[in-house]
């Protein structure tokens, strides 16, 4: 059968190809092996799921594997937010959750996230360690059937939201954010985030229009359920035809934030971690280390130094972003994808709490993301980003990966390179403070190519560069 591992954020696959139920089963089968033999069992496990094909039965599926192994399950009763799902282990008191989310992948594919009893993403020795525990078939897994589960009381199902809720009114002032003239348009990709932010701020004088707010697998009108262009070209139409203030997107489980100025434009997610950070240290006077991925804004260092609070920097993936969080009791954790993770609330992405502190920020400042930005940059002066995926077969990796490993430039697009790490792919550090980055996707089969600089015109350049490095001028992006 299909050997499983665990990627940047769980496993993912082709629904019907190799994400089947039998896989599925044997991956749940893994995670009580585990919470068993590491004596976290007792606590129990919440689990949940997004609005993809079948994720509720997908999550059935791990239900019986539990309970078959005697370990007690808080079934979610409808689809939720990853967010919701990952707090409902700290409500809970539980050992931690499984998630039946692909997050941003294409329509055809699903994926199996655990969780520890933080809430956070388990660290990379845990992943290492339940992959080692999936049995190689269905003969050695346990299942009870969810009827008799729930019969027993091993299984019970549950509504996240109240829990979640009372924890976002204990974070932000919920009730001025309703009562600001403002308005915003909300696109949740046909996906968890669906309704959410319609109900945290209503009712009041804010005014909340939701695009793309049904149950739709396939989600129409955008390659994936990832807050970004091309797949906001809906959400950047409404805003201007409405002349709204700003628009917010989450992503397919709503752990990641996008962001479209009141212009219609997109604000991409590096500058969007600026501004995040920005407001924890200069609005809300907080302070604490920064935790950012490799592939995230160099801005975060300029208002690291501004504000006296240190940055640590993780390989790409919240497996490495959480622990990181929890050993520094950081402030803010976050990576390029537009997942941000908060203190005081769980080592974990969040793309509604993220939302609820951006449009905070604009209340608190009387600014509209445009006027942020402006502000954002005359602190720690302009950035520019862009990244391209290349889809790229398995296949080249070994090919591709010594062609990198050789690689020693000494300048690209003209800029002396002063550093290079190769501990999460290849990062190559220019004078400037810019930087290129090439990695391999740990979800999909694509080769990234990222680049953050000081000035707009060196951008393609930089992709440029990346592309010759790895070797792939002619390939499609």
């Amino acid at each position: 059968m299909t050997a499983i591992r665990f990627g940047t954020d769980g496993w993912r696959g082709r629904i019907a190809d190799d994400y089947t139920f039998a896989n599925v089963r044997r991956c749940a089968q893994g995670f009580a092996r585990w919470l068993q033999d590491t004596g976290q069992a007792e606590g129990g496990v919440v689990i949940g799921y997004d609005r993809r094909f079948a994720s509720e039965h997908f999550a059935e599926a791990c239900a019986e594997v539990l309970a078959g192994n005697g370990i007690r399950v808080y079934l979610c009763d409808r689809a939720a937010p990853t967010p919701a799902i990952s707090y409902s282990v700290v409500a809970r008191g539980a050992a931690g959750a499984i998630n039946i989310t692909a997050s941003h992948n294409p329509p055809t594919d699903n994926g199996f996230k655990v969780r520890n009893r933080f809430g956070g993403a388990v660290d990379p020795q845990g992943l290492q360690e339940i992959e080692a525990r999936i049995p190689p078939d269905e003969r050695e897994v346990k299942r009870m059937p969810l009827a008799e589960a729930v019969a027993r009381g091993l299984v019970e199902r549950f509504d996240p939201s109240p829990a979640y809720i009372a924890q976002l009114e204990r974070l932000v002032d919920l009730e001025a954010l309703r009562q600001a003239d403002l308005t915003i348009v909300v696109d949740p990709m046909w996906g968890n985030g669906a309704g959410w932010l319609r109900r945290l701020l209503s009712p009041g004088r804010i005014r909340v229009v939701e695009i793309h707010e049904e149950r739709n697998p396939l989600f129409p009108g955008m390659k994936r359920p990832e807050p970004i262009p091309p797949n906001l070209d809906a959400l950047q139409e409404k805003v201007r035809a409405l002349r709204a203030d700003a628009g917010l997107a989450t992503d397919g489980d709503a752990d990641r934030v996008g962001l479209v100025d009141e212009n219609g434009e997109f604000v991409d997610q590096l500058r969007v971690y600026g501004l995040l950070a920005l407001y924890l240290l200069e609005v809300r006077g907080q302070r604490g280390p920064i935790v950012k991925t490799l592939s995230t804004t160099s801005m975060l260092e300029k208002l690291g130094a501004r504000y006296g609070v240190p940055v640590y920097e993780t390989g790409v993936g919240f497996k490495y972003v959480a622990p990181k969080m929890l050993e520094t009791d950081a402030m803010i954790g976050g990576e390029e994808s537009g997942g941000f993770a908060f203190r005081g609330h769980l080592p974990e992405r969040d793309g509604i709490l993220a939302a609820l502190y951006l449009l905070d920020l604009m209340v608190r400042t009387g600014q509209r993301p445009r006027q942020l930005i402006d502000w954002l940059f005359q602190m720690v002066g302009p950035h520019y980003y862009a990244r391209i995926d290349v889809e790229f077969s398995p296949e080249r990796r070994a090919e591709t990966r010594a062609r990198l490993e050789a690689a020693q430039p000494e300048r690209l697009a003209g800029l002396r390179v002063v550093r290079v790490d190769r501990s999460d792919g290849y990062k190559f550090y220019l004078e400037d403070g810019g930087w290129l980055l090439i990695r391999f996707s740990g979800t999909e089969p694509l080769l990234r190519i990222y680049t953050e600089a000081t000035q707009a015109e060196r951008v393609p350049a930089l992709l440029a560069e990346g592309r010759r490095l790895a070797g792939v001028e002619g390939d499609p992006s």
